[in-house]
């Protein structure tokens, strides 16, 4: 989430695709045939927490895994807590995506609007309270 958006989308599809085109605005230097490689799950890790559930659905949508490490064990009830908040923003985010909605821009009212209904999600929104992205991109392409 720290590196430019199309660099992120660019690696998913190297990882899942069997086959993928050089291009340079994503990140993908040269063609690539992995022939019948398998391809590979894309891994979210690091200082993730509930308000990143939008960000983190639309962007590796259903095949991934999300370790959220202290955005569960750092839930002030405690670790179950924090992990019912965690499948809770998940599952709002995917069930929002599904009726069509713009996890870009709807993320924080959908994280808010489930947290009405979970008081383990509405605590863990507290705690972390609503994110902005207001830095550059620490993961940039050298054009």
């Amino acid at each position: 989430l720290e590196g430019e958006r199309d660099i992120t989308l660019g690696f998913v599809d190297l990882l899942r695709d069997d086959f993928i085109e050089k291009d340079r605005s994503r990140g993908i230097y040269f063609t690539q045939d992995w022939v019948s490689l398998p391809g590979v799950i894309p891994v979210a890790s690091g200082g993730i927490h509930v308000w990143h559930m939008p960000a983190l659905t639309e962007i590796f949508g259903d095949d991934s895994v999300l370790q959220f490490g202290g955005g569960t064990l750092g839930h002030p009830w405690g670790n179950a807590p924090g992990a019912v908040a965690n499948r809770v923003a998940l599952e709002a985010c995917v069930k929002a995506r599904n009726e069509g909605r713009d996890l870009a821009a709807e993320g924080n009212v959908i994280i808010r609007e489930a947290s009405k209904w979970s008081p383990e999600l509405a605590a863990a929104c507290e705690v972390w309270k609503e994110i902005k992205f207001e830095f550059q991109a620490v993961d940039t392409l050298d054009s």
